[in-house]
């Protein structure tokens, strides 16, 4: 088994907090995006999507998907449970989990890809070029401002943000408070005082230093 890895990026991440709260290790490559090894036909062959992260299984199967990748792991090791374990469970942190993709972290990564002067002609990961629309910089950044008060109302009611336990769904929150902050310097302000006293407790987590 093999992970392919960036320590810099944000979705690698997840998953390195994912195997961290499972205690799991796994042999990692890492992919230097910075000079765009994930280009190279040497990686397209390994994941033609040229994205990171990819796990490549002892059978040579490469699941080449973040959450993907937490799903495979869940089978294998279902404890300590992070996607749920009754059908109810389940539904609502696959529910969550996808509402703070799209609206935060997909939020963020328009905010900074149509904005970084080091992403220009790479507005969006993967193969192909894509030039940067300022308009979506800016839209992202109106997102991530109100991703940020939606968040602070569901953690006025709820310990975490699928309920009264830790979760993927916190996982991703977790990742996407942090790449905000580091990539286009928005963080929860002092209104915001229930998503900043959620994210001191999942930060201090052993698992959000992985």
């Amino acid at each position: 088994m093999k992970f392919y890895d960036c320590s810099t990026a944000p979705s690698p991440r997840r998953v390195r907090i994912f195997l961290a709260e499972k205690g799991i290790s796994v042999p990692t490559v890492q992919v230097d995006l910075r000079n765009n090894e994930q280009l190279t036909p040497a990686f397209r062959a390994i994941n033609p999507d040229a994205t990171v992260p990819s796990l490549e299984l002892d059978d040579g199967t490469r699941i080449n998907d973040a959450i993907g990748i937490c799903v495979y792991f869940e089978a294998i090791q279902p404890r300590p449970s992070l996607m749920g374990e009754s059908a109810e469970e389940k539904a609502i942190i696959t529910s969550w989990q996808r509402e703070v993709e799209r609206n935060g972290f997909y939020a963020v990564m328009d905010a900074f890809r149509n904005w970084a002067r080091g992403l220009k002609g790479r507005a969006l990961p993967g193969p192909d070029d894509y030039e940067q629309i300022p308009a979506l910089a800016e839209r992202g950044r109106l997102r991530i401002a109100h991703f940020f008060e939606r968040m602070n109302k569901r953690l006025a009611q709820s310990e975490f943000i699928a309920g009264d336990r830790y979760s993927i769904a916190d996982i991703t929150g977790l990742v996407v408070v942090d790449f905000a902050r580091s990539s286009v310097k928005m963080t929860p302000t002092e209104e915001h005082k229930d998503l900043r006293r959620w994210h001191a407790q999942v930060s201090a987590r052993p698992s959000a230093k992985a």
